[in-house]
């Protein structure tokens, strides 16, 4: 059972972490605010854990001149730790993610987002985190295949 203050941790983190994203201020130490130390991400890219995951995040916008990720409808659902607070939690939300070539064209993609979350003492951080692509539209970037209309199976974070 996800408290609402559970939620709106969970929803905000998500939010904080596409802003981070797109301001591409990727200071040393930036993504500690967001993922585990062993944290494991799975794109469209490829599968990346630890401190590979967030430079494996850095390379990958750095193919594009500016991105915009909106995320939408997050659900959540926290398992409670031994003393009533919430120790891990899945979650999973909606995502509009608009990417601009540098040479100005856009590619697009609807995706849904499966995650792992962990609460540690500064807050919940993703310990997996996986995106599925929808659909697609434009130029995806160099090493990514087209996406089908529809893929049926969810994203697996595990």
């Amino acid at each position: 059972m996800t408290t609402q203050t559970h939620q709106a941790e969970i929803t905000a983190l998500v939010d904080r972490f596409f802003r981070a994203l797109d301001a591409r201020e990727f200071t040393p130490g930036w993504a500690d605010g967001f993922l585990t130390p062993d944290a494991r991400m799975k794109t469209p890219l490829g599968t990346a854990e630890g401190a590979a995951a967030v430079r494996a995040t850095e390379e990958a916008l750095g193919r594009y001149d500016r991105t915009q990720h909106l995320a939408s409808g997050v659900l959540a659902d926290t398992d409670e730790g031994t003393d009533g607070a919430a120790g891990t939690a899945r979650a999973s939300w909606n995502a509009l993610m608009v990417h601009v070539h540098h040479d100005a064209t856009l590619f697009q993609v609807g995706g849904v987002f499966e995650a792992e979350l962990t609460r540690t003492g500064d807050g919940w951080r993703f310990a997996r985190m996986a995106v599925r692509a929808v659909w697609t539209q434009g130029r995806p970037p160099a090493g990514v295949a087209e996406t089908p209309a529809r893929q049926p199976s969810a994203p697996q974070v595990g």
